[in-house]
């Protein structure tokens, strides 16, 4: 089972400031000239990118009075989205120092660092007070965290009574070995998938009403095709895209990932749960 080093270790890359600016120049763009879209293919590190986003976070009601927790934020581009699209605040944790330092600079960039903070820590040791939050979320995730009941009591913990946390995490929908490397591991070792009940019986176990769920295999398919066909089209990645985050074997994690959705073995899934006023 992943341990928080070997998570952090799994996902550091050096020099992606460089390379986000030097994909931006690519599309003819700068620092002082990218907005917030332009960024999303690099900084949404999650199945279905923006698009996924914008159909789960959508369902969390969030308003401009609420502080939002971003759990496992990457490069923060949920974060900067939801603050520019609901206006509301938001505090992203993520083990990866250099996801959070870089997420920094992408946020002085987009004018949001009064309304988007990122700060490194482990999301199930989070240094917060009890209910410091209005709602709480993840995106692809729980795959790194073993001990899924740890997690959904330190996501009550931090959410307020009356408050939603929400999950858009890959599971096990179905049986057979994975086939490894994926985005979030290398190696057997290096996940901790889970089941769709497996979360839901560890939210309620915490305290937690699940109000909403929702299987996204077909979207995420559909995605994955976009996405073979626009790359077939242009005879390579993207000047910006995840193969940024995910290094040198981003085409054999990706092509894993679509052959384990495909057979059945895995899906990405939503899950609302809000915690009792």
């Amino acid at each position: 089972m992943p341990d928080p080093l070997s998570v952090a270790g799994h996902y550091t890359r050096d020099g992606l400031i460089e390379a986000i600016v030097a994909g931006l120049d690519r599309l003819g763009l700068t620092p002082e000239t990218a907005g917030l879209d332009d960024l999303a293919p690099v900084d949404e590190f999650h199945i279905g990118g923006r698009t996924a986003t914008e159909a789960f976070l959508d369902r969390m009601d969030l308003d401009p009075a609420d502080h939002v927790l971003d759990v496992g934020c990457g490069l923060g581009g949920a974060s900067r989205f939801a603050a520019r699209r609901y206006g509301c605040r938001v505090t992203g944790i993520d083990l990866t120092q250099v996801y959070v330092d870089t997420g920094t600079v992408l946020c002085a960039w987009l004018g949001l660092s009064d309304r988007v903070s990122l700060e490194c820590g482990d999301a199930t040791a989070a240094p917060y007070a009890d209910g410091a939050f209005d709602a709480a979320y993840m995106l692809h995730v729980g795959m790194n965290i073993a001990d899924k009941v740890e997690l959904a009591r330190e996501l009550y913990r931090l959410v307020r009574p009356g408050g939603k946390a929400g999950i858009y995490d890959v599971m096990r929908v179905g049986s057979g070995a994975l086939t490894f490397p994926v985005p979030w591991a290398t190696q057997a070792q290096g996940s901790a998938l889970a089941t769709p009940r497996e979360y839901r019986d560890a939210l309620a176990g915490a305290g937690f009403r699940i109000v909403a769920e929702r299987n996204r295999r077909d979207f995420a398919v559909e995605f994955f095709a976009r996405l073979k066909a626009a790359s077939a089209r242009a005879e390579g990645p993207p000047p910006l895209g995840l193969h940024i985050l995910m290094g040198e074997t981003a085409a054999a994690k990706i092509e894993n990932m679509v052959e384990n959705i495909a057979r059945n073995r895995i899906a990405p899934v939503e899950l609302i749960a809000e915690r009792p006023a």
